[in-house]
């Protein structure tokens, strides 16, 4: 099972060089930074524990990962979701299927009569932990400091790739959900290669939603990454036609990337370089790519085809 030391690709967009870090090679089933999230569950052992939970969206790429994790630990995963649209369950497909198919028990919160108005994290603390060491509780996302472990070690890959390569200075870009992986990393620089320096977008909320999910696991303001503000504000999960334009660009260099995150990632890139930014880009790719299973099909409904 590959979940670590994976290979950099040089590839070109239009006249930009830009470095890749293949994180979507790991294996498929902790593709990308869930793989560095979980390193630390995957590495250890929990004789006590029988009940994994969590919660997020139903196409989350960290539904498919514990879900994974889950089935090789030979716990009962329970994972939280807001609501479960009635077309994914009856044609279910994506990370809700994979998930489903590894014995997952995805709850629909719509439909508890004790909800009261609680988000799903809220829920989860008032209604589901005991306080049991037979539980273990993943916040959204993979963002706890569990995730600091496995995250250091793709760091000092990325430091000792760049003094392979002699790269004087690096930017690592990353488009961000809780900005867990863009936190972890830009900590290990200050420490590892104060050369190198994380720069991410926010994907799921806006710019102040990022600085909350940083100041929840690190209270140095100091110790955060840049964030790059996008054109516009965009709604997660919605479908947007300079977002399936970019995807399709990024064909361009031989590499699939997947429709909800790297779209805006590379988009903020972009602007970036219209702003003057010269210095060696490191994209890391998150992996996620089983997510275009059910967005692809949703933008060719609204777009259609696009000609390459």
């Amino acid at each position: 099972m590959k979940l670590s030391h994976t290979p950099v690709e040089s590839v070109y967009l239009g006249e930009h060089q830009v470095y890749v870090k293949r994180d979507d090679l790991l294996h498929p089933e902790f593709s990308g930074n869930k793989a560095r999230k979980f390193a630390y569950f995957l590495e250890n052992d929990f004789p006590s524990v029988r009940q994994l939970i969590g919660y997020g969206s139903p196409q989350a790429n960290s539904l498919y990962s514990l879900s994974a994790l889950a089935k090789l630990k030979g716990w009962q995963l329970d994972f939280y979701v807001d609501h479960l649209p009635g077309y994914l369950t009856e044609h279910p497909c994506g990370n809700y299927l994979a998930a489903l198919d590894n014995g997952a028990n995805i709850i629909d919160l719509s439909r508890k009569t004790d909800r009261d108005g609680l988000d799903s994290e809220a829920y989860i603390r008032q209604r589901v932990l005991t306080g049991s060491d037979e539980q273990l509780f993943v916040p959204e996302g993979g963002r706890c400091a569990f995730a600091e472990p496995g995250v250091a070690q793709l760091a000092e890959e990325i430091v000792s790739w760049k003094s392979a390569e002699h790269i004087s200075e690096l930017v690592v870009f990353l488009p961000s959900g809780t900005g867990t992986t863009a936190l972890y990393l830009q900590k290990q620089f200050l420490t590892l290669d104060p050369s190198i320096n994380v720069m991410t977008c926010a994907v799921v909320g806006g710019d102040d939603y990022l600085r909350t999910q940083f100041l929840e696991l690190e209270q140095d303001a100091a110790l955060h990454p840049q964030i790059v503000p996008s054109a516009k504000r965009y709604h997660f999960g919605k479908l947007y036609p300079e977002f399936y334009q970019m995807w399709h660009e990024l064909k361009s260099t031989g590499i699939a990337f997947e429709l909800l995150y790297d779209p805006l990632g590379w988009l903020c890139l972009k602007h970036l370089w219209q702003q003057g930014l010269d210095v060696p880009v490191l994209y890391l790719h998150q992996g996620g790519l089983l997510g275009n299973q059910s967005m692809l099909p949703r933008y060719r409904r609204k777009f259609g085809e696009l000609e390459r």
